[in-house]
């Protein structure tokens, strides 16, 4: 059975029973951590649960999202965006900050100064007319098979927070807008705003936990540095889901950081930040990116239009 990418977990265990464990592992030729697997699997196909009947599943929902600026929001829901369809998923990438970095950067620039064309915003707040699908462009690398589809950001998008101010039940206007779109797609990937406010709220709100849904399906991927100001802004993004949680009796799962940008040439205390990221068991550390200019400062890394972020 292959267990890559499966999250980590624990159990207790009799005195005695590890090494009885470990012992009939090694004569099966198998690693410690496909034992369980196997004998889960065993036990469940010799006890199904027809009681319990499986339910379908919404469309996964993810945001990448930090408001701290330069950590690669974008380079990171781009690499995983492609990495999916390529991998053959269909997905829709949101271009949700308001500066449009990753419009851009795949070459859809002009689409965000575009005059008298509907927008995101608008199919939020209600005065939309056309069908959102209109908005969407496809990215037509070969390898993508036409799986790979992105909703440019609008000049509109910094008066969002005004605009939704104003919109009743503001944290689901996200949600109506892409309703119509989830059919079409496997995974929604949001490339998060660099800020706090109800313009994050309302992507937060869009990738709680629906009725029904399996725990950590959809959620927050937050990329970060190796540095304290990642650990303050990471404090105050949680804090926001928190307060949005508790306010609104929802459920927003964490799905994980990535350590972004990561030199250990920087100095004691940029590994000692990555020791700390790491010894969290919530959220987990899914993945190290090494800074590629081998110990430049400033920006985030990479190119969104070629990078794939892997889990480990």
């Amino acid at each position: 059975m292959d267990t890559a990418g499966a999250r980590t977990w624990g159990t207790f265990l009799p005195v005695g029973e590890p090494d009885t464990f470990k012992s009939a592992c090694n004569q099966r030729g198998v690693t410690y951590v496909q034992g369980p697997a196997q004998a889960l699997t065993l036990w469940l196909e010799a006890h199904p649960s027809p009681s319990t009947p499986l339910t379908e599943q919404p469309v996964i929902r993810v945001i990448v999202a930090n408001q701290k600026g330069g950590v690669g929001k974008t380079f990171i829901s781009s690499g995983i965006a492609q990495a999916l369809a390529e991998a053959g998923h269909r997905v829709l990438i949101v271009d949700y900050d308001p500066q449009g970095h990753l419009t851009a950067e795949l070459g859809f620039e002009d689409l965000m100064y575009e005059d008298n064309v509907e927008t995101l915003l608008m199919h939020m707040d209600g005065t939309a007319k056309d069908d959102i699908h209109d908005l969407l462009v496809a990215l037509d690398h070969d390898r993508f098979g036409e799986r790979l589809h992105l909703l440019p950001a609008s000049d509109d998008a910094f008066l969002r927070d005004v605009a939704l101010s104003k919109v009743s039940f503001s944290e689901a206007a996200l949600e109506r807008a892409l309703e119509p779109l989830e059919n079409d797609y496997d995974v929604i990937i949001i490339d998060g705003p660099p800020s706090l406010g109800l313009n994050m709220d309302t992507a937060l709100y869009y990738v709680r936990r629906r009725d029904g849904e399996l725990s950590d399906r959809s959620g927050v991927i937050t990329p970060v540095w190796a540095n304290k100001a990642s650990h303050r802004a990471f404090r105050l993004l949680r804090s926001q889901m928190e307060d949005l949680c508790r306010k609104g009796r929802i459920t927003v799962d964490y799905l994980g950081l990535v350590i972004n940008a990561y030199d250990s040439r920087r100095g004691r205390l940029v590994k000692e930040n990555r020791d700390q990221w790491e010894r969290s068991s919530s959220p987990a550390v899914l993945a190290v990116i090494g800074d590629p200019e081998g110990g430049a400062r400033g920006r985030g890394r990479g190119d969104p239009a070629a990078g794939v972020c892997t889990r480990q």
